[in-house]
Formats: C-alpha cells, sequence, structure tokens
C-alpha cells in the first residue's frame, strides 16, 4: 500500500514543487521535449536552501514549459516564496503574449517589492533567481538575477544564456549607490563585505546597494538545439559550461542527465547545494 508521504510527494512532483529531490515531465504538444531535475543537499551546516519548478502548463491554445532554479542564501523561506509566486506574477503581466521580457522584467520587480514587504515574515536572506520558460516549444525566455545560469547547448556548443552577476563586475553601480565592494584576501568580491552577488531577490539590509532587476535574452529554438541547463551554482563553481553539456550530451533521459551532471558536480568537488533541471529537445520537428 502506498503512504501517504509517497502520493504527496508525487502530487508535489507532477505539478513542479522540489519537496522530492528527482522529478520529470514530458510536453503535450511536443513529445520529444521532456525536463527532469535533480537536488543534492550540500555539506554546509544549514537546512537545503534550493529549490525548484519544472512544469508544462497549458494556458489556453498555448504550451508553456517553466522552469527555475531559486538559490537561497541565509533563507529557505523566499526562494520558497519565489518558486511559490514569481511564475503567477509573470504569467499574470496583460502584456506577457505580446511582449515576454517587458512582463518578466516588470514581474521581477513586484515580487521582489512583495518580498521586501514581508520581511517581517520571510526573515532576513534572499534568494537568486533563473527562470526559463519556454512557448509553445519555439522560443525560449531566460532571465536571471545572481550566479545561477541557464546553458543551450546546440550543435556542440554549450551557450551562457545567463549572466554572472558578481560584486566585481558592478562595482561602479554598487559604489554609486554608496555601497562598496570588498576584496579581501582568500574570499570573493561581496557587496558591503556580505554577499557575493550583486542582484538578488530579498536582502533588505542591503537593498539600497543590490539590484533585482533581471538580464533578459530571447533564443529560438530549433533543429539544432539539443537541451537547455539551469543548475545552481553549486555545479558552475566547480564545472564550466562545456565540461557540464558534455557530460550529459549522450543521456537522453532528462532526470537522469540532471542526476549524472550532480553526480559529476560533486566529484569534482562541489560542496555546496546543487540543483539542476534539465529540458531536453531531442530531433525536434
Amino acid at each position: 500500500m502506498t503512504g501517504g508521504k509517497e502520493i504527496i510527494d508525487k502530487i508535489k512532483e507532477k505539478v513542479g514543487l522540489s519537496s522530492s529531490d528527482t522529478g520529470r515531465g514530458k510536453s503535450k504538444m511536443s513529445k520529444n521535449i521532456t525536463h527532469g531535475y535533480h537536488m543534492v543537499e550540500g555539506k554546509s551546516h544549514h537546512t537545503m536552501e534550493d529549490y525548484v519548478f519544472a512544469q508544462f502548463k497549458q494556458v489556453d491554445e498555448n504550451e508553456l514549459g517553466l522552469f527555475a532554479i531559486f538559490d537561497g542564501h541565509l533563507s529557505h523561506e523566499i526562494p520558497e516564496y519565489l518558486r511559490s509566486h514569481l511564475f503567477n506574477n509573470i504569467l499574470n503581466e496583460p502584456n506577457f503574449w505580446d511582449e515576454p521580457e517587458s512582463a518578466i522584467r516588470k514581474a521581477y520587480r513586484i515580487t521582489d517589492t512583495n518580498i521586501l514587504d514581508k520581511a517581517a515574515d520571510l526573515g532576513k536572506g534572499g534568494s537568486t533567481a533563473v527562470t526559463a520558460i519556454l512557448i509553445n516549444g519555439q522560443k525560449l525566455v531566460v532571465a536571471n538575477v545572481g550566479d545561477s545560469r541557464a546553458v543551450i547547448y546546440k550543435n556542440g556548443v554549450a551557450k551562457q544564456l545567463s549572466i554572472d552577476h558578481e560584486p566585481g563586475r558592478e562595482r561602479e553601480i554598487i559604489e554609486g549607490k554608496g555601497g562598496f565592494v570588498s576584496n579581501f584576501p582568500g574570499d570573493v568580491p561581496r557587496v558591503d563585505g556580505q554577499l557575493a552577488v550583486a542582484r538578488a531577490f530579498g536582502d533588505k539590509s542591503l537593498k539600497m546597494h543590490l539590484s533585482s532587476e533581471p538580464d533578459v535574452v530571447v533564443e529560438l529554438i530549433d533543429d539544432d538545439t539539443e537541451f537547455l541547463i539551469l543548475a545552481s551554482d553549486g555545479v558552475w563553481k566547480v564545472l564550466s559550461n562545456q565540461e557540464a553539456a558534455d557530460c550529459i550530451k549522450d543521456i537522453k533521459d532528462a532526470r537522469s542527465a540532471a542526476k549524472h551532471l550532480n553526480e559529476h558536480a560533486l566529484a569534482r568537488g562541489s560542496t555546496d547545494d546543487i540543483s539542476c533541471v534539465v529540458d531536453n529537445h531531442y530531433n525536434i520537428i
């Protein structure tokens, strides 16, 4: 007899929630498009702060593939809030279908404002985010704040679609807002000596010097597209984009590919929480 927890986990997996550490799904519009995800808790002394969203969603005559990694810092409440609200806020923007990039930017701002307004309940800390929306299997819109990445693989070449928002790269912007970027020996650059990313949701105490404005890019999906990887920085600290793609390029099951990528990152010495979503596009017609 199936236990209650197993039933709940299966339901949550079906709707794209990340309480289960692994899952998969398939497009109804194109049988050749599948997704899989896998999560591994790191060796740090805190609870898992990565959250995943992965779901195909029917909207009238359209199908959306909604994929995201939310990597919390000093918080699991804020990435959990993002998992529950960010895509809804994006899709509720009236201009989403005509101007998805504009809708995503506005929804990111609204969501961050809501998080800051709820700081008493959600607590301190914040979260990075990388989101990918696949529209009718043909158009991919990627947005991110922070250092989780989106990497697409076409014709044997891994191409990064997201931007790593590192404090060193945005020093002038941060200093222009009255903040500073520390660069202590043996440590990474940090905003006001604290945060190792220049853009994030939340982080109310740093918000005067910290942005939640996403970089947004549109990529057309064609016959040369093989797969998309979304992963938290636990992967990218130890693997290059090409190394990550090459290690899964021959694995056609998306969930198995995500699991293998995480295991490869662990073998390379990653100690951080690791979350990975792989969206496969084999033989798109």
